[in-house]
């Protein structure tokens, strides 16, 4: 429940004239609820809200109005937190960080079974592939049935790690179209994640995208035991790992810079704009082209020498 002079959403009939009874949260109509009010609806100016609603017949004394106003502000609390919940952003977090986690696990337990399959099997093979294969064997005796039934959990969390990749590059480019094109939707997603979703994504600055993942090395260069990074998990975009490292640094900052516009666009206005990939591909031709010219002169890169590595 806010109070403003402009927006009254949800008032009820009659708001107009600001009375104070007609725009309280208790003032709710058939189809509203006390926590929908609560959400939505504005009032014109503060006012004595518990005698209203002991005036009125809402709440026999001050004790139940405050009681029912718990009640509608934790309801409204729920449906916000829910709502926000199911919004295609977080769906993206937890999406990458159960692909992460499914890609880690299994290749920690296909270690696991090439070691034990290489005491029953003599091509049991290593990695994942080799869990395919011990999969498709037909056991015999208890511990090859294990080694098998292990194999195939293997297998399945692999193909789970493979179908939650597709998810992602199927609704990463809905939910941050801009972010999607410019960064691929799997590191739009795991940018996403980090960050803790798209909005505070977008509240951040470039120089903080920039880094992001790169936390450990950070904190260690503002403690004095290293240089400041130059990348986080951006590097692993073609325009900062495909560039020499002279130039990395400035790869980084242009790239970041992009990234931070898109996910702002994303999230305050929603829309497609693919002149952010032209310009951003322009930077970088731009970037790229020094190479030749620092090499031919034997001089570091164009940012007064500096390097990443």
């Amino acid at each position: 429940m806010t109070t403003d002079d402009g927006d009254a959403a949800g008032d009820a009939p009659g708001d107009a004239d600001g009375d104070p009874g007609t725009v309280a949260w208790f003032a709710v109509g058939d189809d509203e609820s006390p926590a929908e009010r609560v959400r939505h609806g504005s009032a014109p100016a503060p006012a004595d809200w518990p005698t209203l609603a002991v005036e009125s017949g809402v709440a026999a004394d001050e004790e139940e109005y405050y009681a029912r106003l718990r009640e509608a502000t934790v309801s409204a609390t729920r449906a916000a937190v829910d709502e926000r919940e199911r919004a295609d952003d977080r769906q993206l977090l937890h999406a990458v960080r159960a692909m992460d986690d499914a890609e880690r696990v299994a290749n920690e337990l296909a270690e696991r079974v090439s070691e034990w399959a290489g005491t029953l099997f003599p091509d049991g093979g290593t990695g994942v592939d080799g869990c395919r294969a011990v999969a498709e064997r037909d056991p015999e005796g208890p511990a090859e049935e294990r080694v098998v039934s292990l194999a195939t959990r293997v297998a399945d969390l692999a193909d789970e790690a493979d179908e939650l990749a597709a998810f992602i590059e199927s609704r990463a480019p809905v939910a941050a179209p801009n972010l999607a094109a410019l960064a691929g939707p799997v590191l739009a997603a795991r940018l996403i994640s980090l960050a803790g979703g798209l909005e505070t994504l977008a509240k951040k600055p470039s120089g903080t995208l920039q880094v992001l993942g790169a936390e450990d090395a950070l904190f260690a260069h503002l403690r004095g035991h290293g240089s400041s990074p130059k990348h986080g998990i951006i590097y692993t975009h073609e325009y900062v790992r495909g560039t020499r490292p002279e130039d990395r640094g400035s790869a980084s900052r242009a790239l970041a810079g992009k990234l931070t516009i898109a996910a702002r666009i994303d999230h305050y206005a929603g829309d497609y704009r693919p002149e952010l990939e032209a310009e951003l591909d322009e930077r970088m031709r731009t970037i790229r082209a020094r190479a030749p010219d620092a090499n031919a002169d034997g001089a570091d890169g164009a940012d007064g020498g500096d390097a990443d590595e």
